[in-house]
């Protein structure tokens, strides 16, 4: 008989569960809008409720006594934690974090589970492997196996299946840095050596850029937000920073608003400060190359060198930062492989594994890439003279799909009117070596006596559509293309066996909000770009009765929730809208509604992406 065996990434910052959904491997998010990952924290509400998740970790900084956060790296001691008045042993507030995760994988299984696959560092020392069990005991759960997440995160990529090689994992999470050097042969996975810091992670970035941001403040109003009295204000400022970190993973700046962060003699302050990648790059450039010794360290003990590595596989949602993969590729030669979700390929390979313990056949976990690079030509220099047709890559060859990216590029010329957007695909650095993909001209910039920023976004979708757009950056004024064909080099038995093997990985995971990218330069030299040096509704839907179809079908309900808060989220912006985005706004309002009330969760979908689309161009401009 088979058996329903769960796969959990039980990480430091965020952790997440996997299992078999009709055949394939999917992430078992928490539903009702709640997301893939789990934040790692625990804590007690003033009134004494307990918080799982986002809730507790959204009090943390005002109750720092009553929140739990990072609790994995004390597993293994004897250190006691406590919650109010309230004293609990690590693997007491691991179990909560487990049950929580169980609770979402049964909804998404349709019943209970009592049997999961957990992961562990593979730095991991008995004692520690032993808590880790013991919290699955105390969560309800039978721990099955325990599997190091450099094994899981290679199982993931398909490795240990009949390949022989060694690999690299580079595993940069949220609180924790390590390095694993692994080898594969006839299925037999074993981890060579393994390095790392258990003190350094993407929190770590974030508290580069809540300094940067409390500094601005004080540059511009004299108060000091690191005061007692100010603890609200930089909680405010420490969730902008993260999202000005996810942001600049992608985009060439961010722009970080915040209003009336405190008062002084009854007059609300404000922040507004803009935010390079290159400035960023700059404040984390020295934790990055710090996890070179480790490297090293890990290469040494292995008895290894970087030209025996086959392949570098970078795990963790901070190695997006595309500083993480230039170093890395710096130091190994080769460019590292990010083609499965690096927050979920631990988890999605710890289910992998599970399902086969559960006794299922399972195939390997594919996920779809773009199998070419797209990018535009702007004018650049060749051999040491300008040359109007250079290639800058915007989405690059074997990135996952659905994907977004954004870079900032400068007209050439002073008093500049409009520039040329030509879409190359290929890899040529000579964009007339490439294929020209589509072109579109951006009329009516504003004609000023400097470079003018443009900025350009470009997005492809599982189906093979390329959205381009270009705005510029002062006026917000944008023109955009989508090119319903862009991957035509495939067949459509592969495009069609792509969305399968994707709806495996992604179907129950929203759209990634953190992509859209684009590109721009020039056709002629009159009016072309110059590249930056600093980038390389309106009510809420209230249906007059909920639907069956939302009662049987979890998923669509998700959808419903989902509705409901784009269209929250779009009020806000209706006023200062276009008016062609804001009717188009109001007629998605309408559509979401009408397929709710109708029962029609794939209607209801398509309108929530469409509108989740526009907000994202909207607030980008």
């Amino acid at each position: 008989m088979k058996d329903v065996v769960i796969g959990i990434d039980l990480g430091t910052t965020n952790s997440e569960v996997a299992g078999l959904v009709d055949g394939k491997i999917r992430i078992l998010g928490g539903g009702g809008g709640g997301g893939q990952m789990l934040p790692s924290c625990v804590g007690l509400s003033p009134s004494g409720e307990l918080l799982i998740g986002q809730t507790a970790r959204n009090q943390q900084l005002l109750y720092p006594d009553r929140t739990i956060r990072s609790i994995k790296r004390k597993m293994g001691s004897h250190e006691p934690v406590t919650l109010g008045d309230r004293t609990y042993t690590p693997p007491d507030i691991s179990a909560l974090l487990l049950r929580e995760l169980a609770q979402w994988a049964g909804r998404g299984l349709g019943g209970p589970v009592n049997k999961a696959v957990i992961t562990v560092p593979a730095y991991f020392s008995d004692v520690q492997r032993q808590a880790t069990r013991e919290a699955g005991g105390l969560a309800g759960l039978e721990v099955v196996r325990l599997i190091n997440e450099p094994t899981a995160a290679s199982l993931s990529y398909g490795y240990g299946e009949k390949s022989n090689r060694t690999v690299m994992v580079y595993d940069l999470g949220g609180g924790t840095f390590d390095v694993s050097i692994v080898e594969i042969e006839d299925k037999v996975t074993q981890v060579l050596a393994s390095h790392g810091n258990t003190l350094l992670g993407g929190d770590d970035f974030d508290q580069l850029l809540t300094n940067h941001l409390v500094a601005a403040f004080k540059a511009q109003h004299s108060v000091d937000l690191n005061q007692p009295e100010h603890r609200g204000a930089l909680v405010r400022l420490s969730d902008a920073a993260e999202e000005a970190k996810k942001r600049l993973s992608f985009e060439p700046y961010v722009t970080v608003r915040e209003e009336a962060l405190v008062e002084l003699r009854r007059r609300p302050l404000h922040l507004e400060v803009e935010i390079s990648r290159r400035d960023y790059e700059g404040m984390i450039r020295p934790l990055v190359e710090s996890t070179l010794e480790s490297v090293s360290k890990a290469l040494s003990d292995a008895d290894r060198n970087s030209g025996q590595i086959d392949v570098v596989l970078l795990v963790g949602g901070s190695t997006r930062t595309p500083l993480v993969s230039e170093i890395i590729e710096q130091r190994m030669g080769a460019a590292p492989r990010q083609d499965v979700h690096p927050d979920l390929c631990v988890a999605l390979g710890a289910g992998l594994l599970a399902s086969r313990v559960g006794g299922h056949e399972v195939e390997k976990v594919l996920v779809d890439i773009s199998p070419y690079t797209f990018g535009v030509s702007y004018l650049g220099e060749k051999d040491g003279v300008p040359y109007p047709r250079c290639f800058k890559p915007i989405i690059h060859r074997n990135t996952p799909l659905p994907v977004t990216r954004g870079e900032l590029f400068y007209t050439a010329h002073a008093f500049q009117e409009s520039v040329e957007v030509d879409i190359f695909q290929g890899e040529n650095s000579d964009a007339m070596q490439n294929t020209l993909v589509s072109d579109f001209r951006i009329k009516g910039l504003n004609p000023i006596e400097e470079p003018n920023p443009v900025l350009c976004r470009m997005k492809l979708d599982l189906d093979g559509i390329l959205q381009v757009a270009a705005i510029e950056k002062r006026t917000s004024m944008s023109k955009e293309i989508s090119i319903a064909d862009a991957l035509k080099k495939r067949t459509k038995a592969e495009l069609a066996a792509a969305r399968e093997r994707l709806e495996a990985l992604f179907a129950t995971r929203e759209t990634d909000d953190d992509d859209v990218s684009g590109a721009a330069d020039d056709a002629d030299e009159s009016a072309s770009l110059k590249l930056t040096t600093e980038a390389d509704e309106a009510a809420v839907i209230e249906p007059t009765a909920e639907t069956e179809s939302a009662k049987r079908d979890p998923a669509f309900a998700k959808a419903m929730d989902e509705g409901k808060a784009l269209i929250e989220r779009s009020e806000g912006l209706l006023d200062g809208l276009h008016e062609d985005d804001r009717t188009e706004a109001v007629e998605l309002k309408d559509a979401i509604e009408q397929a709710i009330c109708e029962g029609q969760p794939e209607a209801v979908r398509r309108a929530n992406e469409r509108l989740r689309e526009l907000l994202f161009f909207v607030e980008a401009r």
